[in-house]
Parts: structure tokens; sequence; C-alpha cells
């Protein structure tokens, strides 16, 4: 497998001066993706904010992990929320005119 858009997790992890074992737990809450490959455990590049949000919520706001996944997940559906309310304006505005 190509591993050119990945990076390789105990790098990641030497990085950010975090445990491996968090990245772990952190799969195991299906927060993140982790990719095998040449036996070795990546992270895709374009988790790497979606990690460092989490990694700021557990060791600079002393967030358990339970937190950090009801937080990530309400941040989601925020978002969520915000894009189907463009979309709705966006209609409106459309039928107005």
């Amino acid at each position: 497998m190509e591993t050119q858009n990945l990076i390789s997790i105990q790098q990641f992890c030497e990085h950010y001066s975090i445990p491996t074992a968090f990245i772990n737990e952190l799969k195991e809450y299906e927060l993140v993706e982790v990719i095998v490959a040449e036996n070795n455990d990546y992270l895709k590049i374009t988790q790497i904010t979606e990690v460092e949000k989490m990694i700021r919520l557990h060791y600079d706001l002393n967030i358990n992990l339970e937190g950090v996944d009801v937080i990530y997940n309400l941040l989601n559906e925020v978002d969520s929320l915000k894009k189907e309310i463009t979309h709705l304006q966006n209609k409106l505005k459309f039928y107005e005119n």
C-alpha cells in the first residue's frame, strides 16, 4: 500500500510528545481511522487537524476521552447543522427572487 498520504503514528506521537496509546484509545472510540501498512500503523494526513483538536481537549483542558468523544461528535453535529442552514438560506433566497 502506498503511504504517500499517511503519517506514521509513531512519528506523529513523537512530534506531539504524546503516547501512542492515546491514538489507540481514539481508535477504540472510533474517532480516528488507523491504517495498517507494511507492519506499521498510520493516520491519514487529512485527520491530523482533528487529532490535534482532540490532543488539545485531552491534554490542555484535561478532558477525559469520553468527554472528547462527546465534544467531537457535538462539534461535528453543529458543523453539519451550519451547512444545512446555509443550504436552506440559499434555497430561500432563490425562491424569494
